[in-house]
């Protein structure tokens, strides 16, 4: 099918895979769509027009900001201009729309209403880390980002610790340091990881090794740019343990000064188990 819009229709929403870092990595597709498209709907309308010039492009259509704190009162608009046959193109600041980033309320309304969705894809950070991690890569889930308060995120974590996927996030990097002293804590400190920093840019890096020697690295000074953390699954279960064995290694944690709640999270990363299986066996009657 032709990339072109048709006449006399419906127009369509086309999502755009916008590069990481390099606009080199920008298609033909991309530009293409950039060049023609009747409105442009942007995460960051200066970083688009940046973009636009790097490639050395001209937006002809209407560009509209397009971002968390608008969304939901854009997105009518936005569908109204597909049904009077406009093609809207939406990029984000880098990678797909809806990954992590604006789109997935604008496309459910589009689909919603009956419309098409078409899109251009591009560069991905989840899989670019991935790639690079040195981890096995045949089989991962992609978790986003990690809530923000450490609670929150502690729990979390004792969830996915038995998880045996590779594991994706994205971090913040004012809070790479603590997402990754939790992640030791919650995986084991020898679970190997790998975090890559400011992909397909200049100062891309990325580091690989054990979590609490990442953790170590991360607190050592502030982390600058976007962030992309690569876990190893978890390692098989070795043998189960009966009840009364979770609880006597819960107890044993606890005697060693943690709550039980950083207790039942020891023991579960140490053994493979469920969180929610540990805490069970710990505090059933005895």
């Amino acid at each position: 099918m032709d990339d072109a819009q048709g006449t006399g229709g419906p127009g369509r929403l086309v999502l755009l895979g916008a590069p990481l870092g390099n606009p080199a990595d920008a298609s033909a597709r991309l530009r293409e769509v950039l060049s023609r498209a009747q409105v442009v709907a942007a995460e960051d309308t200066r970083r688009l027009v940046r973009l636009a010039r790097d490639l050395d492009l001209t937006v002809a259509g209407r560009i509209v900001s397009y971002f968390e704190g608008n969304e939901a009162r854009r997105t009518a608009d936005l569908v109204a201009a597909v049904a009077d046959g406009a093609e809207v193109a939406l990029i984000t600041d880098a990678g797909m729309p809806s990954v992590s980033d604006p789109g997935y309320r604008l496309v459910r309304a589009v689909l919603d209403a009956g419309l098409p969705v078409a899109a251009v894809p591009g560069p991905s950070a989840v899989t670019t880390a991935l790639a690079l991690s040195g981890l096995p890569c045949d089989r991962f889930c992609f978790e986003g980002f990690l809530p923000r308060k450490a609670g929150e995120r502690r729990g979390r974590l004792a969830e996915l610790a038995a998880e045996p996927r590779t594991l994706v996030l994205f971090e913040a990097p004012h809070r790479l340091a603590a997402a990754l002293a939790d992640l030791a804590a919650a995986f084991g400190a020898d679970r190997p990881a790998a975090v890559c920093r400011e992909l397909t840019k200049t100062y891309e890096e990325v580091r690989r090794g054990p979590l609490d020697a990442l953790a170590a690295w991360a607190g050592q000074g502030q982390v600058r740019g976007e962030v992309t953390v690569v876990v190893g699954g978890a390692p098989a279960r070795a043998c189960a343990l009966s009840a009364p064995e979770i609880r006597a290694a819960v107890s044993a944690e606890q005697a060693g000064g943690l709550s039980r709640r950083d207790a039942v999270t020891a023991v579960a990363a140490a053994t493979g188990l469920p969180r929610r299986e540990v805490y069970a066996a710990a505090v059933a009657p005895q």
